[in-house]
């Protein structure tokens, strides 16, 4: 035999879908609930392969070297990758989409790599959170530098 609902359920159950709801709402881009590309893989060290890729590549050509300033870096939003060049001739890839609310990164200015969504900051050397709201690094790209072409491994 079943009862009727009683107010007291009633109402337990609401808040309790209504508490879940929000706990998946505050999650953070890339967390099990926020989805995301989460998988951190080597960048590429000066011409050559990085991380065991093999010569060529194989991947797509992201940009030129002379395209990624020594300091700076060059956003490839429809790739969502993010090309870092820390060093003369060392140069970096990492996934150009925010750890905090999954935002395109804007810009790479004095070292960092910025998202003005919500104002995190990671660093163009290792994609580490610089300032901001960003719970974790950018995660890494792997890339090849073949001559000038920076290609995705």
């Amino acid at each position: 035999m079943t009862r009727p609902s009683t107010r007291r359920t009633v109402l337990a159950t609401g808040a309790a879908s209504t508490a879940s709801a929000l706990l998946v709402g505050c999650s953070k881009y890339g967390d099990e609930n926020g989805g995301g590309d989460t998988e951190e893989a080597p960048s590429a060290a000066p011409s050559g392969t990085a991380g065991g890729a093999a010569p060529g590549g194989g991947g797509k050509e992201l940009t030129k070297t002379a395209d990624v300033p020594v300091g700076g870096g060059k956003i490839l939003k429809d790739e969502k990758v993010v090309v870092t060049q820390p060093e003369k001739g060392g140069f970096k890839a990492f996934s150009a989409v925010c750890t905090h609310q999954g935002c395109v990164v804007a810009n790479v200015s004095d070292g960092t790599i910025n998202c003005t969504c919500h104002g995190s900051k990671f660093r163009i050397a290792d994609g580490s959170v610089a300032g901001g709201p960003a719970p974790k690094p950018l995660p890494a790209r792997r890339i090849t530098v073949e001559g000038d072409s920076i290609s995705l491994a």
